[in-house]
């Protein structure tokens, strides 16, 4: 696990996966600055892809994945992980999907807001359901707002695109 700097990240702390193999991607096609970002050098001169995948090594010595570096929300300084968010949120009876993202705060830098797709029938109304999740989280994770959308735009492999939710 590295560090916003590069550097190796103690087993417990939460950092950016990297790893290397023989079957890996060379780079981006055509985009040589995008490449350069992915690479990273350890200090016998390896060479190292970075995943884009925050993470931490367990005591047990498995990583455990937590989010995506890019849908990480950084609020008041602290790192918030969109995906423990959605977890919770996709518990409440109401709430069939849900996509959390970071949205600008003069105050905070970001803060998260949930964009949810409601149960058919449901009766739960957006201040009620971010009531409900702000109750069981942080201070740094509480939502801001909740919206309510008729669905979330999906890839062809199933993941919700959330560059194009907001």
């Amino acid at each position: 696990m590295l560090d916003e700097q590069g550097r190796v990240l103690p087993q417990g702390e939460v950092g950016e996966l990297a790893g290397r193999g023989q079957v890996l991607m060379k780079g981006y096609y055509k985009q040589a600055d995008k490449t350069r970002d992915l690479f990273w050098h350890d200090e016998d001169g390896r060479l190292f892809f970075k995943s884009g995948d925050m993470g931490r090594i367990d005591d047990d010595g498995f990583i455990v994945l937590l989010d995506r570096k890019k849908d990480m929300i950084i609020s008041g300084g602290f790192n918030v992980y969109a995906a423990d968010i959605e977890v919770l949120l996709l518990s409440h009876p109401d709430v069939i999907d849900v996509a959390v993202i970071g949205i600008p705060s003069e105050q905070w830098g970001e803060q998260p807001m949930a964009l949810c797709v409601r149960r058919a029938g449901a009766t739960a109304g957006q201040e009620e359901v971010r009531a409900w999740a702000n109750g069981q989280l942080g201070k740094t994770q509480r939502l801001v707002a909740v919206e309510f959308r008729d669905g979330l735009p999906r890839s062809t492999i199933g993941k919700i695109m959330k560059r194009e939710v907001a």
